[in-house]
């Protein structure tokens, strides 16, 4: 695979000869393009001697080979780590006034880029909006991790450790291979669920969860990279539509029943990542709830919504198809542990497959990273992880299709 690694001027540059140690070992072909002031951090004799090729930063060394357009466009995948803040920008702006931000126009293959940055400069809203657009233009944009950063400085923006970032993006540049209609999921219509359900109690208040939506887009990106048909059923998450794939809107625990079985009438597949609310007031009030001026405690009354995979599992009936996939987000308890639950859930709702996943504040809900058990009905147990959530997409994306091969 031929890869272009472009690195930018943070201190994290020196962790970028990890990684293309890493490209080389695995046998990639690897083109190391710095900026100028990546190459204050790391010099070009140690990328030159690491790559086994010559390192360039501008567009006018071998002028006669034309590198600003011929790099980007021969390219299987561009990875660029670290990215500044002024890397990210120049990018989302589209500005080219060097090689690689003019290799970053060129390319048409898999883009990913690791961010290492202090928090404010990744908290700010310039970079949150340079990186939303970079995302909505399907670059693959990590989440920096949180931890120690230059000095005695500790929060997000930590450059991700340099396997996980050959991981991520290497499954991408996998997945994208060929062309999409050659990929292992071509001719499949699935049907992906994200989020978390929101019940309306008065115009202002509402039920609801801590799900952020951002395992169930991994899915369907994964799977419309392996030449899928994808419709992404989204309740509640503000997180930019992946690239190729239909887009249905939902609230509450209800609409997203509709719209999944709709979507799902001559689905192959349906995995119900989305965490549908188990209950919903029984009454909507039209006006906001007001306090009472004595104090009085609120009663509020709940009733149980449907058990959507429950429901699709007793229409599909004895048929094979679609593939259910359920999802279990549990805590322990004094009784049970998460896995115990998982497995009584398992039971209980009849899907093909179950992916488990133990929940709580700052677990797995809005993270970037969890861990997961993919349960099947022969009784296997594959756990994966702790890795980001495109890894453990397309784990289950290969149990998926390992079970659609049976049957």
């Amino acid at each position: 695979m031929r890869i272009v690694l472009g690195v930018s001027g943070g201190i994290a540059a020196y962790k970028a000869c990890l990684l293309l140690r890493r490209f080389t070992e695995a046998g990639h072909d690897v083109t190391v393009i710095p900026t100028a002031a990546a190459l204050r951090f790391v010099g070009a004799p140690t990328w030159a001697a690491l790559s086994g090729k010559p390192v360039a930063d501008d567009v006018w060394t071998r002028v006669e080979d034309v590198p600003h357009v011929r790099i980007g466009k021969s390219a299987d995948l561009v990875v660029v780590a670290p990215a500044t803040t002024d890397l990210i920008a120049k990018a989302a702006q589209g500005l080219a006034d060097d090689l690689l931000t003019n290799t970053l126009l060129t390319a048409r293959c898999p883009v990913v880029f690791a961010p290492a940055m202090h928090t404010e400069m990744w908290q700010h809203p310039a970079t949150v909006a340079n990186v939303a657009t970079l995302r909505e233009r399907g670059v693959h944009v990590m989440d920096p991790d949180s931890g120690r950063l230059t000095g005695a400085d500790t929060g997000p923006g930590r450059l991700r450790e340099p396997e996980e970032i050959a991981s991520y993006a290497l499954g991408f540049a996998q997945d994208a291979a060929g062309d999409s209609a050659d990929g292992p999921l071509a001719g499949r219509r699935v049907v992906v669920s994200a989020g978390g359900t929101r019940e309306p109690i008065d115009p202002v208040r509402f039920l609801g969860n801590r799900s952020s939506g951002k395992q169930g887009y991994a899915l369907a990106t994964v799977a419309a990279e392996r030449g899928a048909e994808v419709t992404l059923v989204s309740a509640n998450s503000s997180l930019p539509t992946p690239s190729g794939v239909e887009l249905v809107r939902v609230e509450t625990t209800l609409q997203l029943q509709q719209a999944v079985t709709a979507a799902g009438q001559d689905a192959d597949v349906i995995v119900m990542a989305a965490a549908p609310a188990d209950y919903r007031s029984a009454a909507y009030t039209d006006h906001k709830i007001k306090k009472t001026a004595d104090g009085d405690d609120l009663t509020l009354r709940l009733v149980e919504n449907p058990d959507i995979v429950k429901g699709l599992v007793a229409a599909r009936g004895e048929a094979t198809h679609p593939v259910i996939v359920s999802f279990a987000a549990e805590t322990g308890d004094a009784g049970s542990s998460v896995m115990e639950h998982a497995r009584a859930k398992f039971a209980r709702k009849g899907s093909d497959l179950q992916v488990v996943n133990e929940v709580g504040p700052d677990v797995t809900f809005g993270q970037d990273r969890a861990a997961i058990h993919i349960l099947t009905r022969r009784g296997d147990e594959t756990e994966v992880g702790p890795a980001d959530k495109a890894t453990l997409a397309r784990a289950v994306w290969d149990a998926v299709q390992e079970h659609l091969d049976t049957v």
